[in-house]
């Protein structure tokens, strides 16, 4: 087996990925040398390079250094990848993001978040509350969290460096990747078909979980949603389990919620039972008030946020930290770079910036997530007329959740749909005769009357954007591509 501790230069192959660029930032932090390459000229990248790494724009052989000890390639980057033949060339060990993810993870005290939706913001909460609470953890997260930012002083960062034992990553589930790592405490979001193009259906999903969750030590701990239909339905391991939800039996619940001004209030209860077991220890006097109520507010909308919320604290409950410390993260949390993240405004010259409308960048491309945004946008928002720009990502995904995908629009007053983001190294020749098209066609087809407008391109989708933009309009623009783009254009 590999030894980090030996390695002393690293070279990343597509190190302007989300994932394995906090990787390249740990490997910097542990005072490895770091070179990359990859095609595009993202912030990452430049952030990377203030931290000592040597990037390299485009894939080329001569890359790497005759004095490598590792390469370390992105999922998306191919055996025929110029570097990676070097590599072989070379006979210098090869793993990917995960593989190296999973290795490093048996030196720490892992804590995995897994599940088809939620993972980055709860995988931030929870690494913000073991900070909060002095677990000094290190933190891998699929997003740039603000709070992790001071590296470079760039106000956000996709790494937290940890000098204690505890290890918080966000564990993805593309082609069961997941099963790489070693975790002691899994915190599971929910279920859903997705990646179609790796999976065979839900149950193939739903075993290769099993599987996953199988691997917990017999002291290992589940975090559980109750409420997920599929997720609730596993084989408990050997170790504890801690459930989180909305129903009364779940031992950490979210109650009473209201939302009004920009904020979601709830009350979180936990069982006595639970609270017991990791916040008492069995010498200690029962309270008379064991069963914990606390007040609890959150600025992000969408009942999806809450169950990350819940996932969080139900995670740091798990490790013996008390729920105050929980609360005082939550309510402080103002979200992650590109979930529900305000960019700013549009301007309209001859009104006032109060009037301007606002711009809002969301990551959410499954049909679930989709539809959990709208809604949660109308609730926080509830006098703006409410025009969402789509992006779908990956063909196959569009293909095989078609009509879920056309349902999760409902909701919306206009609707503005661009063509597929293809995903490199993932689409597949029988998926090309899908299109943007196809879901504009049937929306229309079915809702009738909404207004759906096609776009062939992110040019063609800003026209059709500042065409028909209102001055009471929010414009929630969503995708995993590079749609992102596009929301930070339309407010320069």
């Amino acid at each position: 087996m590999l030894d980090f501790s030996k390695i002393k230069k690293i070279h990343f192959v597509g190190i302007g990925g989300i994932g394995v660029s906090a990787l390249a930032r740990m490997m910097l932090s542990e005072g490895k040398e770091v070179s990359g390459s990859d095609l595009g000229g993202v912030d990452i990248v430049g952030d990377l390079r203030k931290l000592g790494a040597v990037i390299y724009k485009g894939h080329r052989g001569s890359n790497l250094s005759s004095t490598t000890d590792l390469v370390v390639y992105s999922s998306a980057v191919q055996e025929s990848n110029p570097e990676r033949q070097q590599a072989f060339d070379k006979k210098i060990p090869q793993l990917s993001y995960f593989e190296a993810l999973g290795l490093l993870s048996r030196r720490k005290f892992t804590i995995a978040v897994s599940g088809t939706n939620g993972k980055t913001t709860t995988t931030a909460m929870l690494g913000l509350i073991l900070e909060r609470a002095g677990f000094d953890p290190t933190v891998v997260v699929g997003s740039k969290v603000r709070e992790f930012g001071g590296d470079v002083g760039q106000g956000a960062s996709n790494f937290r460096p940890g000098k204690s034992k505890y290890f918080v990553v966000e564990a993805c589930e593309y082609q069961a990747h997941m099963l790489e790592l070693n975790p002691q405490v899994i915190v599971l979001t929910n279920i859903e078909k997705d990646h179609l193009d790796y999976y065979r259906g839900l149950a193939h999903i739903r075993d290769t979980f099993q599987s996953y969750i199988d691997k917990l030590p017999v002291n290992g701990v589940l975090v559980l949603n109750v409420d997920d239909a599929v997720a609730k339905k596993f084989r408990r391991p050997k170790g504890r389990v801690i459930t989180y939800g909305l129903d009364n039996n779940a031992d950490v619940m979210a109650k009473n919620i209201s939302v009004k001004d920009g904020c979601q209030r709830f009350d979180v209860c936990f069982k006595k039972s639970i609270v017991f077991r990791f916040l008492v220890s069995p010498s200690s006097d029962l309270s008379k008030n064991l069963e914990r109520i606390f007040g609890f507010s959150l600025y992000l909308p969408g009942r999806f946020n809450i169950y990350n919320a819940l996932a969080a604290v139900a995670g740091s409950l798990s490790l013996g930290i008390k729920p105050e410390e929980g609360k005082e993260v939550i309510e402080n949390f103002t979200g992650t770079w590109r979930r529900f993240e305000k960019i700013g405004t549009i301007s309209i010259p001859g009104h006032p910036i109060a009037e301007h409308p606002i711009v809002i960048s969301d990551y959410a491309h499954h049909p679930t997530a989709i539809q959990g945004t709208i809604q949660g946008t109308k609730d926080f928002y509830p006098s703006k007329r409410l025009m969402v720009v789509f992006q779908p990502h990956q063909r196959n995904r569009t293909r095989k959740l078609f009509n879920d995908f056309v349902r999760s629009f409902s909701g919306v007053d206009l609707l503005i749909i661009s063509e597929i983001y293809d995903v490199a190294g993932r689409e597949k020749e029988e998926d090309r005769d899908i299109s943007s098209k196809d879901l504009v066609k049937e929306i229309k087809k079915r809702f009738k009357g909404k207004k759906v407008f096609y776009a062939k391109d992110l040019k063609q989708t800003k026209d059709l954007v500042l065409r028909n933009i209102n001055l009471d309009d929010l414009v929630l623009i969503m995708g995993a591509g590079d749609i992102d783009s596009l929301a930070r254009n339309l407010v320069k």
